[in-house]
């Protein structure tokens, strides 16, 4: 298509503007060939006629739907106007600091600090393809890492801009984002360090211009090195061309570098002191230009945060105060006065206070210095001569020698942080960040700007290499034919710098001549260069300057100064006394170092275009401007060696105003730093790229219906390209896009826009039709239907003639006087009849009127004193109404202080209950020990005793064996034959006596088995009693509710009541009174009842404590039943009498007991039923009288623990593990008295004697017990029977419901209190029968052990234990834990099985109290699960099932823990196998613990795996089909920026989070625990897909509003269908579906403004701003928002106080609960599958 074609009506094009440099207009008549004048129309409506060139058309502007565009290169018509228009748009309205051009990455100075630089931000761009995020730096930053990362290829970060426009920020952002995404595991800090080097070079190396604060005056190559894994290892910095003349000289409002403000700010410090400083307006090096100070910079915390970087980095103390002291030496040296002698001497006073500060701070002869200031020293072939010098030239050394001072400081500094910085490791690739001077041009430019430009030519002769490089590269990838383009080569300029006889060689030649001056200089290049170089040009007007032709403008350069900059030389005297300094820093900046070999040598080698003739004088290579070219050569084969990404930095105005757009300076600035030379060149290629898919979904608007039938997309477009653009050489095909010349999509914008227009015409046409055709035929119908009475009235008209109408008139007066005349007289014949009757009813109606009033007078009367009676009673009823609700709230509050002080003494109880135990448990210890003693003492009497028995019976059994020797001889046989006689009778004794043992051994296990099964019937009626009382309740609540309509019919009755209550409230002020003082005296009363009863319940309650704790001693019990004595048998053996007095012993012992717990048991039954009716009556009165909302709860509360506390007492615990102490105690001693029952016959009678007096006295003991135990009895008994008078009382006094409801609360709470205390003592009554019950079991398991008879066990009961060995813990918990695999264990299975294995070994572990036994097996589960954790800790379901384990056992160690607040939910069976003696409560805080940090790696892992997933699926799926949410921008990503992720859908999303749920609940994880997890998940896709939209510019649409409330929508659906809407998840969904809501908004008007103000409160003021600025239409038709309303919407936002982040951190976690959910499993019925091989655990 021909470019005229594209001249037609409403296009706009771009003219010329001095003050805007361009400027848009309109055309308003088609332009046709050979037309001189185009018309337009400009933006202030004024015409204009504009003079044009046919052979240059003005340029085209963009359509408004490409303009704010993240590349430059996307736009359809690529010229410098279109260019400036996109970064004003983007920059000036849509606050967005950075744009691509084409791999540029173009970045504004906002001058204004913008919440876009954090972390989130960086985790964000960190994984992004470039491209696919709105331009940033950090986007930059992840390119170049990312391509170090795949291809193991070295990058390079250029980052170049003229002073002010942001390049050290830029490069430190960079920095910081390599730091941040390859941070090392290790703790070395590397990353630290290495931005801990940017603030030390630039106190060091920047300075305060007119165009920046923080000017850097010096270039800088930072090379950050990484290892295999992509991590920092260490950095290595390069510095270039420090401006050493700032340190003698600034410009007016200018300063020199910052660190000797920071130092003169710290002076008054102690550790500077020595160096005499004062304020900075004292020195002559940092006065000079007029500005100390920098608004908003406080250089004295500046200087603290240096030195804080300064030992980051390792550099100690010492050092620091070296550099301080050669820093303050150069403000002293500035300071030393130099007096003029004349014209041509001059002199330095050794006197002079500087002089002296500057000497003793780097150690100098005073003398030396002072003559050397003024004297030079010139040696010739012959002599040797010293020359004075004038005032001017000693005050030029003086300024040489300080800045060759600060250079070889800055050096040092330089080449310390480098040392720093090494790494041991080998270095696997870097990236390098360049952040260096861009192209300058001043008024003046010297020596400085000339290399500076040098520069940056060679960085733009390697930019245009890499541009056609990588254009090559992509038009090879997509096969597209490549043709050479003609560019702007600046390789003539850089010859004529540094080629053979070029500028710097002749610069060169000139400084070698001791004679030479810059004005011969310049005449050699005028000679070599004028008319013979395009590019060097002599001014008109000057003979000291010369001009260049550079890439981006003309210089013209003063010659002045040029040689002496070159040089760079200090007087060889003043050099040889630094030399001879003391101070060694000072001494060694001036030794003779040779020159080091470079690194790079070897692998690099440096060829000029052009020969270079290296010359043999050594002093001609160490002239500034070829070590300048030195450097840059290294620098350019560096940056040649990797790959190279490009930042350019603008300014965009001078007066460092925030987002103020400088057309002007923009341009100049983008013409300089080659961004513009890339359009060009872009422009003359295809710089338009699409795939074929985005130009499908784009242009399908433009496709036939024949064409849309083909499949094959890719051929489809080729053909509507064909139909559409004539001209093939427009655009091409490639692989995988279709390329496009300039103009080319605007123009296919253009044919859509008029297709979309077209459309539109069509659509209203018939829209606007309809509209007519329905007005038409209203109006019709209307117009009909006037027509039709018109056209009546028209007929009627001439039907009547005037005859007739005479006629009409006359009978019409006829008839007028005739009616008239008949209605008269009718009238008066009514009215003569009316009149008589009404005097007739008047009359009857006045008679009657008299009659009444005489009967109603008496009436009034009798109305009046019933009426009064009324009005009493009524008052009355009202009054005692007052008095009941005044009752009822005193009642409440008496009722609170009862429970209060009832919580008090309950505490109180409890505390004397474990005194009393503890006391006990001591007085045992004494009597045991007594006992012990006594025995022992007995035991050394008889041992005594019996020696001397033995001993006299010894001797006479001696004497008479030698008398009767011989008769025993003779009586030998017949005594052997007696003996056998009797062994053997002896043998049929011991078996008889060992059946008989046996059987009673039997007969005692079946007993002991039969009152077991008892106990187990008690409980079953007990737990019917318990279900009868609940039927009794719900029987008392339909009472209630009875109670409660009568109580409204009363209330109905009360309403009407008050009308009159306030006629009577002045007549009964004085009564009310009265009733009030009554009330108190009767509420005084009360309390004082209150008082002395809690009083009266607090002493009986420490009696029968007193009393049930001291009459049952365990160790009486023990001494009566401990058989020591039995240790020796008697001569004849005769077992059968001691076993028969045990026996006897034993058996009386049960016939006691067996009594006494009858007689007990009865006594309980009795106090049980009593109890029970108690407690029926309770609740009856409870229904009666529960009327107010806050007496139902409180009453409420007390019955739940009332019941809580007969179902469980707390002391429980503490009894069972002291009986079963006492039972392991009495077992060691009676297996001991067994063993050694080798006594004496009459000693065992003895013996049984004894214990038979102690029974008696025991039993006496008991007797008195149980009499004080009657007397109690009958009191309680008697109390009952008051609290049934009580209750039958109050329900006769029903009707006073006052009286009654005070009443009922005091007894309610004397009834609460009596209750407790029956209970305590039923509880005390069931320890002491337990207590029998364990030692007439113990007395068996002795008699059995002693005898070695074992009787076999009835039918098995599991308990619930998993018995197991010790050296099998190892195996458990290999087995168990680490070995166990989820997916085998969650299918058919309860939840948390191996919680409740590890459980029952725990039990197990308690049960033998084997504290050893129980903390190794504790220690190795907790050790177990982190290890298992830690080797799978990226597998979700390992972490899901240990999660829930971990869960389940914690809940299990809470719910046997044997604590009140987890044994609620327990059944009977459950409390039963509590542990009894271990407290696990830290092993459960560690578990806790564990928990957390699985919890946390759990969400960690779901989160790593679904986030990926999040964006795709959430925000660029679309799940609206036909409903495009985004626009093809033709964007040109990097060909490493590859795509290579798979296409996600909103169906992945869901899926995902299907499969974390089913995995969750089939591991059996808390369903509270599953809420929260899905909670944080929904934060997570909240708050990725929010930042991303922050990001993404090309997201904010209308269109993807739609799309992604559409998402929303189906996330909430999965939360319904999961039946998790109570999670809370969809709250955190509420930012971003505020976000969906503000981009489908309207954004116009003011009530939109204030709609966005009140709707978006979860979005904070600068999420809200960023998304309006960042809204882009997807088609013509829509409107962008315009600054102004933004504008609208902050200034409301203004008001708010919330964050000023932009993202949301996406890494915050809630805080997690493990909530308390009791098993309802129990362990007894637990089966262990074959599975898990743990065979070697035994069911107990």
């Amino acid at each position: 298509m021909a470019v005229a074609a594209l001249y037609t009506q409403y296009n706009r094009v771009w003219i010329p503007d001095p003050e805007e440099v361009w400027k848009s207009a309109e055309i308003a008549k088609d332009y046709r060939v050979g037309d001189k004048v185009l018309q337009l129309l400009l933006e202030d409506g004024t015409e204009l006629d504009y003079s044009i060139d046919p052979e240059s058309l003005p340029p085209l502007r963009n359509p408004d739907i490409l303009v704010g565009e993240n590349d430059l290169t996307a736009l359809s018509y690529l010229h410098e106007p279109a260019v400036l228009h996109n970064l004003r748009v983007r920059f000036a309205e849509s606050k967005l600091i950075y744009t691509y051009s084409g791999i540029i990455l173009v970045a504004m100075n906002p001058y204004k600090q913008l919440p876009i630089y954090g972390d989130a931000i960086i985790h964000a761009y960190s994984g992004q393809n470039m491209g696919d995020m709105d331009p940033h730096i950090f986007a930059v930053a992840e390119e170049a890492y990312k391509q170090m990362a795949r291809n193991n290829k070295n990058q390079s970060i250029i980052v170049s801009g003229e002073s002010g426009a942001g390049k050290t920020v830029s490069a430190r952002y960079a920095m910081r984002y390599f730091a941040t995404v390859s941070k090392s595991s290790a703790n070395t800090h590397v990353e630290d360090k290495v931005l801990a080097s940017n603030p030390i070079t630039e106190a060091v190396g920047n300075a305060k211009t007119t165009r920046n604060d923080n000017s850097s005056r010096f270039g800088k190559y930072t090379e950050i090195s990484f290892d295999e894994r992509n991590q920092i290892i260490g950095a290595n910095m390069r510095t270039y061309l420090l401006e050493k003349s700032r340190v003698v000289f600034q410009s007016e409002n200018e300063r020199n570098y910052h660190i000797f403000y920071q130092l003169c700010a710290s002076a008054q410090q102690s550790e500077f002191k020595h160096l005499k400083l004062g304020s900075a307006e004292e020195f002559n090096y940092t006065r000079m230009g007029g500005s100390t100070i920098i608004e908003g910079v406080n250089d004295r915390a500046d200087m603290v945060e240096t030195r804080k970087t300064f030992t980051l980095l390792g550099f100690k103390e010492d050092f620091q105060m070296d550099v301080f002291k050669i820093l303050a030496a150069i403000l002293h040296l500035g300071n030393v006065r130099i007096t003029a002698l004349g014209q041509e001497r001059s002199s330095v006073s050794e006197d002079d206070r500087h002089l002296k500060v500057f000497c003793e701070l780097l150690g100098l002869e005073r003398a030396k210095v002072a003559q050397w200031l003024c004297n030079r020293k010139i040696i010739t072939t012959s002599e040797t001569v010293v020359k004075p010098m004038t005032r001017p030239q000693a005050v030029n050394a003086r300024d040489a020698l300080a800045k060759k001072i600060y250079a070889h400081l800055f050096d040092f500094i330089v080449e310390r942080i480098n040392q720093a910085l090494q790494f041991s490791g080998k270095q696997h690739t870097f990236i390098g960040v360049l952040d260096i001077y861009g192209f300058e041009t001043f008024d003046v430019n010297s020596f400085e700007q000339f290399c500076i430009n040098y520069a940056n030519e060679k960085l733009q002769q390697q930019f245009n290499l890499h541009v056609f490089k990588l254009e090559q590269e992509e038009y090879m990838k997509e096969d597209i034919p490549w043709t050479l383009i003609d560019f702007y080569d600046n390789q003539p300029v850089i010859d004529l710098i540094e080629a053979k006889m070029g500028i710097l060689e002749l610069l060169d030649e000139e400084c070698l001549l001791p004679h030479g001056t810059d004005e011969n200089w310049l005449q050699k290049l005028y000679n070599n260069f004028v008319n013979k170089n395009s590019l060097f040009e002599k001014p008109r007007m000057s003979n000291t300057s010369f001009i260049i032709q550079h890439f981006a403008d003309k210089v013209e350069y003063k010659c002045e100064g040029f040689l002496e900059k070159n040089r760079d030389t200090v007087y060889d005297m003043l050099v040889e006394i630094m030399r001879a300094s003391k101070f060694h820093l000072c001494a060694n900046f001036f030794q003779e170092h040779p020159v080091p070999p470079s690194p790079f040598s070897s692998a690099i080698t440096v060829k000029s275009a052009k020969p270079v003739i290296k010359p043999n004088n050594k002093q001609f290579r160490t002239t500034v401007g070829s070590k300048f070219r030195s450097s840059l050569y290294l620098l350019m084969e560096t940056l040649n060696a990797t790959t190279p990404h490009y930042v350019r930095c603008i300014k965009p105005n001078d007066e460092k105003l925030p987002f103020e757009f400088d057309s002007k300076r923009i341009v100049q600035q983008l013409r300089a730093c080659g961004v513009l030379e890339t359009i060009r060149i872009s422009a003359q290629s295809y710089p338009s790229r699409w795939t074929y898919i985005e130009f499908y979904s784009r242009y399908g608007v433009l496709m036939t219906k024949q064409e849309l039938s083909f499949s094959d997309k890719k051929e489809v477009c080729k053909m509507v390209l064909h139909r559409l653009i004539q001209d093939s050489n427009q655009y091409q095909f490639g692989k995988t896009k279709i390329f496009f010349r300039a103009g080319q999509v605007a123009y296919l914008e253009k044919l859509r826009l008029d297709k979309l227009r077209q459309s539109c015409v069509v659509i209203q046409k018939h829209i606007r039709g309809w509209l007519q055709r329905k007005k038409f035929l209203r109006e019709r119908q209307a117009a009909l239907t006037i027509q039709q009475y018109f056209r009546g009235q028209q007929t009627v008209r001439k039907a009547v003639t005037a005859t007739a109408l005479k006629e009409a008139w006359a009978a019409i007066i006829i008839q007028k006087y005739c009616r008239g005349y008949l209605v008269r007289n009718l009238y008066q014949l009514i009215r003569v009849a009316t009149i008589t009757i009404q005097a007739y009813t008047r009359g009857l109606l006045a008679r009657r009127r008299y009659r009444k009033m005489l009967e109603e007078h008496k009436a009034v009367i009798l109305q009046k004193y019933a009426r009064a009676w009324l009005a009493r009673r009524r008052f009355q009823s009202i009054r005692r109404f007052v008095l009941n609700i005044q009752l009822t709230y005193r009642v409440q509050r008496l009722q609170k202080k009862l429970e209060d002080q009832n919580k008090e003494n309950h505490g109180l109880v409890e505390k004397l209950t474990s005194l009393a135990a503890l006391r006990a448990s001591d007085m045992e210890k004494i009597q045991k020990l007594e006992s012990e003693l006594d025995r022992a003492a007995a035991h050394r009497q008889n041992y005594e005793e019996k020696g001397r028995k033995y001993k006299a019976a010894m001797e006479e059994k001696l004497a008479k064996l030698q008398k009767h020797n011989s008769e025993l001889e003779i009586q030998k046989e017949q005594i052997e034959l007696q003996l056998q006689e009797k062994t053997e009778e002896l043998k049929e004794k011991m078996d008889d006596l060992t059946k008989q043992l046996f059987d009673d051994v039997q007969k005692e296990q079946q007993q002991r088995i039969l009152l077991e099964k008892s106990f187990e019937l008690k409980t079953q009626d007990y737990e019917k009693q318990i279900w009868s009382l609940k039927e009794d309740l719900q029987a008392l609540r339909d009472e209630k509710t009875h109670l409660q309509h009568q109580l409204e019919e009363e209330r109905v009755t009360s309403d009407g009541l008050k009308g009159e209550v306030a006629q009577l409230r002045k007549q009964t002020i004085s009564e009310f009174e009265k009733e009030i003082e009554l009330l108190q005296t009767q509420k005084i009363d009360m309390e004082k009842h209150v008082q002395s009863q809690k009083q009266e319940m607090r002493e009986k309650m420490s009696k029968i404590t007193k009393q049930l704790l001291e009459s049952y001693d365990i160790e009486d019990v023990r001494s009566r039943l401990s058989l020591e004595d039995l240790e020796h048998l008697n001569e004849d053996g005769e077992l059968w009498f001691a076993y028969e007095g045990l026996k006897k012993a034993t058996h009386i012992l049960e016939s006691h007991f067996q009594s006494q717990k009858d007689c007990y048991e009865k006594e309980i039954e009795a106090l049980n039923f009593k109890v029970v009716h108690l407690s029926q009556e309770i609740n009856h009165l409870q229904k009666l009288f529960r009327e107010e909302t806050d007496i139902n709860e409180s009453i409420r509360h007390e019955v739940t623990r009332l019941t809580s506390e007969n179902m469980m007492i707390p002391d429980f615990k503490q009894q069972i593990s002291e009986l079963e102490k006492q039972k392991q105690d009495l077992e060691i001693r009676l297996n001991e008295q067994t063993e050694s029952m080798k006594g004496k016959l009459e000693e065992l009678s003895n013996q049984l004697n004894r214990n038979r007096e102690e029974e008696g006295t025991q039993r006496k003991t008991i007797e008195a017990h149980n009499e004080i135990y009657t007397k109690e009895k009958k009191k309680l008994i008697s109390k009952i029977q008051e609290m049934q008078e009580a209750s039958e009382h109050l329900k006769k006094q029903f009707e006073t419901e006052s009286e009654v409801k005070s009443t009922f609360q005091q007894e309610a709470s004397r009834l609460t209190m009596e209750n407790r205390d029956l209970e305590e003592e039923l509880d005390m009554k069931d320890r002491v029968i337990k207590k029998l019950q364990d030692q007439v079991k113990t007395l068996t398991k002795t008699i059995e052990k002693g005898n070695d008879a074992r009787s076999s066990s009835g039918p098995k009961e599991y308990l619930g234990m998993l018995e197991y060995k010790t050296e099998d813990e190892d195996k458990l918990i290999q087995n168990l834990i680490l070995d166990l695999k989820p997916r085998g264990v969650v299918v058919n299975m309860i939840p948390g099985l191996p919680a409740h294995i590890l459980l029952m070994c725990v039990r197990y572990a308690d049960a033998l109290n084997d504290a050893g036994r129980l903390r190794s097996l504790m220690s190795s589960i907790i050790s177990g699960i982190k290890q298992v954790v830690k080797e799978h800790v990226d597998d979700f379901e390992m972490l899901s099932f240990w999660l829930s384990n971990t869960c389940h056992f914690l809940n299990c160690l809470k719910q046997y823990s044997g604590e009140e607040e987890f044994m609620k939910l327990n059944s009977p069976r459950q409390n039963k196998n509590c542990l009894n003696n271990f407290d696990l409560s830290e092993y459960r805080q560690i578990l806790s613990d564990v928990a957390i940090r699985i919890y946390h790696r759990f969400i960690t892992v779901m989160e790593n795996n679904i986030q990926p997933i999040i964006v795709p699926g959430m925000l660029e799926y679309e799940s609206l089909q036909g409903i495009s949410g985004l626009k093809p921008t033709g964007f040109r990503k990097r060909s490493s920026s590859i795509d290579d992720t798979d296409a996600y859908t909103m169906t992945s999303v869901l899926q995902q989070l299907s499969y974390f749920y089913s995995t969750m609940c089939q591991n059996g994880l808390d369903p509270e625990l599953v809420r929260q997890a899905v909670k944080q998940l929904f934060f997570l896709i909240g708050a990725v897909t929010l930042n991303s939209l922050f990001l993404r510019k090309d997201m904010c649409s209308c269109r993807k509003g739609m799309q992604i409330r559409c998402n929303i929508s189906y996330l909430e659906e999965w939360l319904k269908d999961k039946n998790l809407q109570n999670s809370l998840a969809k709250e955190t969904l509420e930012p971003l579906s505020q976000a969906a809501w503000l981009l489908q908004v309207k954004k116009t008007t003011d009530s939109d403004a204030k709609e966005i103000y009140e709707r978006c409160t979860s979005l904070s003021a600068v999420q809200i701003i960023k998304i309006l600025n960042s809204y882009t239409p997807i088609d013509d038709f829509e409107k962008r928002v315009t600054p102004s309303f933004v504008r609208k919407v902050q200034a409301l936002l203004n008001s708010r106080e919330d964050s000023s982040q932009l993202m949301l951190d996406t890494k915050y976690l809630f805080q997690v609960t493990f909530p308390f959910t009791p098993s309802p499993h129990a362990l007894e019925m637990i089966q262990i599958p074959s599975s898990f091989k743990l065979g070697f655990l035994n069911r107990l």
